[in-house]
C-alpha cells in the first residue's frame, strides 16, 4: 500500500502558492502543474489539533468542514488568536486595510506588519490599499471604526468570493474604484486612534498573481473529500487557499482547507472522482456585517 501523506496546508510564499506537509515537505504549486492525489480507501478524516499539538482524541471531523477541527482543538486554537481578541498585549505593530474581492464586496481588516501581504493573499483579496500602521490594539479600535462607519464587514464567504471571480472587470483602475472610495472616506473620517498613522492610498492588485486574468470559467467547487475519491487536474490559478484546476469536467475549484486531516496517496491516472457542486447565484451588493 502506498504511503499516505497528510496535508498541513496552503501558504503563500514570495515565490507563489505552496502546499506544505506534515514533516516539513513543501510542493510549489506553479500554474500548468499536474495536481493529482487520491483520498486513502476506508480513511477517515482526523482532528488536525491545536497550536501545533495533536488532538488528544484523534477525533473524527465532517469532509466538508475546513477548519478539520473538534470542538475542543477549535476552542484551544482561538484561545490565542489575534481574530478573537485574545491578545491584546501583543507589542507588534499592526497594519489594517481595505480589501476588494469583487463588485460590492470589500473588507476591512487588520494583519502584523511582519507579514507583509501575506494575509490578503491568503484571503484571496484580488485588490487591497493599507490605511494605517500602529499597536495591535489601535488597529483593532480603526477597524471597528471602520465597520461601523463605512458600512464594510470583517469577513467575506469564500463561496461568494468564487461565484464573481469569473466576471471580474478586467480593467485595474475598476477593479481599485471602490476601495478608493472608501480609503477617501476612511481617512476623512473622525475618531482614529492618535497612535495609528494614517497610510496613503496605494492600490496593489493581485489578479496577475492569482493566475485569473483570462482564465476559464470555473463550473464548480469540490464540496468535500471522501474515502477512495481522487482529484487529478492541472493548475490553472490559485486564489487565496483555492486552487483552479482544469479537470475532465472542466476547470473545478479545490478548497486545499478540505485536505487537512485525510491520508492521501498517489490518484495514479484516475480522473477528478470527488463530489462537485456548482456555484449558488452571484451575491447582491453588500448593505451591511455578515
Amino acid at each position: 500500500m502506498a504511503q499516505a501523506w497528510r496535508c498541513s496546508g496552503l501558504r503563500w510564499s514570495p515565490d507563489g502558492p505552496v502546499l506544505t506537509w506534515d514533516g516539513g515537505r513543501r510542493s510549489a504549486l506553479t500554474r500548468g502543474k499536474r495536481v493529482a492525489f487520491g483520498v486513502a480507501e476506508g480513511g477517515v478524516r482526523t482532528c488536525v489539533g491545536a497550536r501545533g499539538h495533536a488532538c488528544p482524541l484523534g477525533a473524527a471531523v465532517p469532509g466538508r468542514s475546513t477548519g478539520a477541527r473538534c470542538e475542543e482543538c477549535a476552542r484551544l486554537d482561538r484561545a490565542h488568536s489575534v481574530a478573537a481578541d485574545t491578545l491584546a498585549d501583543d507589542p507588534r505593530p499592526y497594519r489594517v486595510y481595505l480589501a476588494w474581492f469583487g463588485p460590492g464586496m470589500v473588507k476591512a481588516g487588520i494583519t502584523a506588519v511582519a507579514r507583509g501581504p501575506a494575509r490578503l493573499l491568503e484571503q484571496g483579496a484580488v485588490c487591497f490599499s493599507w490605511l494605517g500602521t500602529g499597536p495591535l490594539m489601535a488597529a483593532r479600535r480603526t477597524e471597528e471604526l471602520l465597520r461601523a462607519a463605512l458600512g464594510v464587514p470583517d469577513r467575506i464567504p469564500y463561496a461568494d468570493k468564487r461565484a464573481v471571480r469569473a466576471a471580474l472587470p478586467r480593467d485595474e483602475g475598476e477593479r481599485a474604484a471602490e476601495i478608493a472610495a472608501l480609503h477617501a472616506r476612511a481617512v476623512a473620517l473622525g475618531g482614529w486612534p492618535e497612535s495609528l498613522v494614517r497610510a496613503p492610498f496605494e492600490p496593489v492588485d493581485h489578479l496577475g498573481v492569482f493566475g485569473l486574468a483570462g482564465a476559464p470559467a470555473a463550473v464548480g467547487e469540490v464540496a468535500e473529500l471522501v474515502a477512495g475519491g481522487a482529484v487529478n487536474g492541472e493548475l490553472v490559478a490559485a486564489a487565496g487557499p483555492d486552487l483552479h484546476l482544469a479537470t475532465a469536467r472542466g476547470v473545478v475549484v479545490l478548497d486545499t482547507r478540505l485536505l487537512t486531516g485525510w491520508g492521501l496517496v498517489p490518484a495514479g491516472e484516475r480522473d477528478l472522482d470527488l463530489p462537485v457542486r456548482g456555484f449558488r447565484g452571484r451575491p447582491g451588493t453588500q448593505d451591511g456585517l455578515f
